[in-house]
């Protein structure tokens, strides 16, 4: 009996209501912001928001998430893929140019909306239960929406790891870097204890960081150009019907990727909590709250001139690597991204960063997404030679990820639209199970 009782106490993570000491804290929370930086900027960079009040938005967005679900969902809340396309209708920019801020005040109009729909998803969800949405939302469909996003990712780590951006050919440098760092993250991933294998990430950006000095790809020019104090550009939102057109509707097509991220969240923490020898945490069972909350997110998001969020999958991945799921530790990491967006030395300082570096990292945590989606199956008892199941989940990966990979910007052309192939994937699956569910006997 005692030796069950100190491997309990032996087991290092901490859960979402555990809180690091404070310096373990800061490392823990550093790690969070380096993971969500290079998606959150590229946002808008493709959107033609600014840089520095995206990642202002995504920390407040973050913390009024926290607060919303009173600190039980341990989400980092950052810049959403999904709604590029959409946004960029409205802008109308290229990459790295910013938008006028009356356009990105209409699309502000419309993310403000779309954020009423998640609200609206939540509160039928909350009002109908977990049982009503698993029959529209099952685990083939989420794990599966799982799968793809991992997958449709991996493009962009393989490709920003060692694409020189500048002449658009792959560089022997970049490979160099991104190749230690990879291997540095996962040596570290698997072989560090203790505290120190919770920092694995941070551990292989810093070995990645240092072999990048001298192979030339870190430029410390423009650390502490302009002003050390500089306020981000904030826009108000302007009533645009256009805008809500192209919107609003892509926040019905997150909702699978939200409640994916959410029973990925669910299945690590509880392994965790049962090494731990402590209680089960619903957190599945509460979508309808963490829909709300991502509904209340992009609202506060847009009002500020930030772009529309989700919950982070780099960030989960993050997490269930390291184990650390304390919700304070996103509180901090959150803070740090507010910080980080008014200091423009600190900002700078994590843009040099090269991308080899940092999607080196991202070769590992995006695998992991992909990973999870086949564990929400697995931890599902998802039956695979049901005839069923498999229609489901083979036609949501063709779609996606040949929508994704087949077409430019992932955008599938459909009868003179173009539809984003992830959001598309997640719809026809969620059409396709409803209709092979007609006349199917309940099983138990």
């Amino acid at each position: 009996m005692a030796n069950s009782t100190n491997k309990k106490n032996s087991v290092v993570g901490y859960l979402p209501d555990e809180t690091p000491s404070l310096g373990k804290l800061i490392l823990f929370a550093f790690q969070q912001v380096l993971v969500m930086f290079p998606a959150t900027v590229t946002v808008a960079l493709l959107t033609g928001f600014h840089v520095s009040t995206t990642i202002f938005a995504s920390g407040l967005a973050t913390l009024c998430f926290l607060l919303i679900t009173r600190g039980k969902i341990p989400l980092y809340y950052g810049s959403s893929f999904s709604y590029i396309a959409a946004i960029c209708g409205i802008t109308g920019v290229g990459f790295g140019v910013l938008a006028p801020d009356a356009l990105i005040s209409q699309a502000q109009f419309g993310i403000i909306c779309s954020g009423l729909v998640s609200i609206a998803a939540g509160i039928v969800v909350s009002r109908f239960g977990m049982d009503s949405i698993e029959k529209v939302l099952p685990p083939t469909i989420t794990g599966s929406i799982a799968l793809v996003i991992g997958i449709s990712l991996a493009g962009t780590a393989v490709t920003g790891a060692v694409v020189d951006s500048a002449t658009g050919l792959a560089s022997n440098n970049m490979w160099i870097a991104a190749l230690v760092t990879l291997v540095a993250t996962v040596v570290f991933s698997v072989y560090l204890k203790g505290v120190l294998g919770q920092l694995p990430i941070l551990f292989g950006i810093l070995v990645g960081y240092i072999v990048s000095i001298p192979l030339g790809l870190v430029d410390f020019s423009g650390v502490f150009a302009g002003n050390v104090i500089t306020a981000p550009h904030f826009t108000l939102p302007t009533p645009n019907l256009a805008a809500v057109i192209a919107i609003m509707p892509i926040a019905i097509a997150t909702i699978p990727e939200s409640t994916a991220h959410l029973f990925q969240l669910d299945i690590y923490v509880n392994d965790l909590s049962k090494k731990k020898g402590k209680g089960k945490y619903n957190i599945a069972d509460k979508l309808g709250l963490n829909l709300i909350g991502d509904g209340i997110g992009d609202i506060v998001a847009s009002l500020f001139g930030g772009p529309a969020g989700t919950n982070y999958g780099e960030n989960i991945s993050t997490m269930a690597i390291t184990k650390n799921f304390s919700v304070k530790m996103l509180g901090v990491a959150a803070i740090m991204s507010i910080v980080l967006s008014f200091i423009s030395p600190l900002s700078n300082i994590i843009n040099t960063v090269p991308s080899a570096v940092i999607n080196g990292a991202c070769i590992f945590l995006f695998g992991v997404i992909a990973a999870q989606g086949i564990a929400i199956m697995i931890n599902k008892s998802v039956d695979l030679f049901d005839a069923k199941n498999l229609a489901v989940i083979a036609v949501i990966l063709t779609v996606g990820l040949g929508g994704h990979y087949g077409f430019a910007g992932g955008m599938i052309p459909f009868f003179g639209a173009e539809l984003p192939a992830i959001a598309t994937a997640a719809i026809v699956g969620i059409v396709l199970n409803l209709i092979l569910s007609i006349g199917k006997n309940k099983k138990g």
